[in-house]
């Protein structure tokens, strides 16, 4: 693959950002780039918010985004609908307060699900990039869903991003599977190896604009490591040794994926000092935190292949100012290849997410405050704890100051199911959930997760839920009033 030496190459439409917010309409259907706060379109949003239109707009993006979008746009009432997931406060605010119709999605299909029309047409997708020519782009720090809202856009905008590093491209590699129902098996059989290029290639008909930018991200900054966050990686650790001796599947190799978030950076940096032997050390999930840049400079972490360089500022700068030598083991895919079911099982990949609270019988919920108040979203963890080889879910046993238990009789809502749990750890220590039937479960997460302080009303829960017989005995009234007064 010959390397793209300028910014700009060809005949390209490059306009002022006023201009080209012009060809979004005001009730357009508008898919964005951006994942993991990174990657996202800044110039055209800040006209849209700027314009005197009425604006109605459904945003389609991969993952979270920036303030430009999920704030401004927000608070300047632009957006009536959003998919699939969010993490900025005004978003989840107008989501919660009914202002905004929010549909939470899994990661890996939603390529399909925009490319095949399931969410109506796609008016236009506005794209960052680091360069374009007139039938191409190369992605900035995000890749996600990207090539897909490119291929199902009518009209495409573009936004050259001069703040990130042209050297971004040496880590994009853009592979489409083709369509149901002759998709073929996806080529893949290195967590570290590529299949594609550096290039998104669309039709030159769709480029209505390019924007010249020089923005930086508004990426995550991840709070310090708390007590109870170390005791969660310590356990895990711990927990992981074992599993090394005696599980055959990670006798030669080990694929780590690591939910988005302070708790999964703080796991990552607790892997740095684990020693796996002789074993190959892989990642493989859908975001590339500060941790995985600490495992791989510790010579700890062959490769790294994600979706998005979900870094904190200091991180950005790190990877940006040593790109030359990150770019031999560090891969950015598509999300729809990033969570592939077919890849994350043919890797065995051990999977690490967080919850909101775990029930006892091993339900989690992982979005919504006390069943009703939305978080952020699914994300891409039902990918990997549904398909993962160990599904593995973190969380500290208590919230608000211990007032708050998270192991409890019965969440009140469920995003991921006890049929694709495998191991709970919290601070407490750890649940190993398989081959157990719901009573073992029960007594395993309650003696081994809980606060000391809760176990003795978690366990007068199970008596009183055990006399109402069935597989999974329950207490409805009392299950529901632990969630009550909150």
């Amino acid at each position: 693959m010959e390397p793209v030496n300028a910014r700009f190459s060809g005949d390209v439409p490059v306009v002022d950002a006023v201009e080209a917010a012009s060809f979004v309409g005001t009730n357009a259907t508008m898919a964005v780039s951006g994942f993991g706060s990174v990657g996202y379109p800044k110039a055209v949003p800040r006209e849209i918010r700027d314009a005197a239109e009425d604006y109605g707009l459904t945003v389609i993006s991969g993952g979270s985004l920036g303030a430009e979008i999920d704030t401004d746009l927000v608070e300047a009432g632009a957006i009536d609908r959003r998919f699939p997931y969010q993490a900025q406060a005004a978003s989840r605010n107008a989501i919660n307060d009914g202002r905004i119709h929010f549909h939470d999605r899994h990661v890996s299909p939603l390529a399909d699900e925009v490319a095949f029309g399931q969410y109506g047409t796609v008016d236009v997708a506005v794209v960052e990039a680091v360069a374009v020519g007139p039938d191409w782009l190369v992605p900035s720090t995000a890749l996600g869903p990207t090539p897909a809202y490119v291929a199902a856009a009518e009209r495409l905008i573009v936004e050259v991003n001069e703040a990130q590093p042209l050297g971004l491209q040496a880590l994009h590699d853009v592979y489409r599977p083709s369509s149901p129902p002759h998709r073929d098996p996806i080529p893949l059989t290195d967590p570290g190896g590529r299949i594609g290029g550096a290039k998104i290639r669309f039709e030159p008909e769709k480029l209505a604009a390019v924007v010249r930018t020089e923005a930086p991200d508004s990426p995550y900054e991840f709070r310090d490591p708390t007590g109870p966050d170390l005791s969660i990686a310590d356990n895990l650790v711990e927990f992981l040794y074992a599993e090394l001796e005696r599980n055959p599947v990670l006798a030669e190799s080990v694929a780590l994926q690591f939910g988005v978030g302070s708790l999964g950076n703080a796991l990552m940096g607790a892997f740095e000092s684990v020693d796996f032997g002789d074993r190959d050390v892989v990642y493989f999930g859908e975001v590339m935190q500060d941790g995985l840049l600490d495992m791989l400079d510790a010579g700890n972490l062959e490769a790294a292949s994600a979706a998005s360089l979900a870094l904190s500022t200091e991180g950005q700068e790190r990877l940006f100012d040593d790109i030359d030598r990150y770019k031999e083991s560090v891969v950015l895919r598509p999300s729809d290849i990033s969570n592939s079911p077919e890849l994350i099982r043919r890797f065995g990949v051990v999977a690490v997410n967080s919850g909101l609270e775990v029930d006892v019988y091993g339900h989690v919920n992982s979005t919504h405050l006390n069943g009703s108040h939305v978080v952020n979203g699914i994300g891409g963890s039902g990918d990997f704890i549904r398909n993962a080889h160990l599904s593995v879910v973190t969380l500290q046993s208590t919230a608000a100051g211990g007032d708050i238990s998270r192991i409890v009789p019965m969440v009140p809502h469920v995003d991921h199911t006890e049929h694709d749990v495998s191991i709970v750890v919290t601070e407490q220590g750890v649940a190993d959930l398989r081959g157990l039937d719901p009573r073992e479960r029960a007594e395993t997460l309650v003696e081994h997760c809980a606060h000391p302080e809760y176990r003795p009303d978690l366990r007068a829960y199970l008596d009183r839920a055990a006399a109402t017989g069935g597989h999974i005995p329950h207490d409805l009234e009392t299950a529901l009033s632990w969630h009550a007064d909150r």
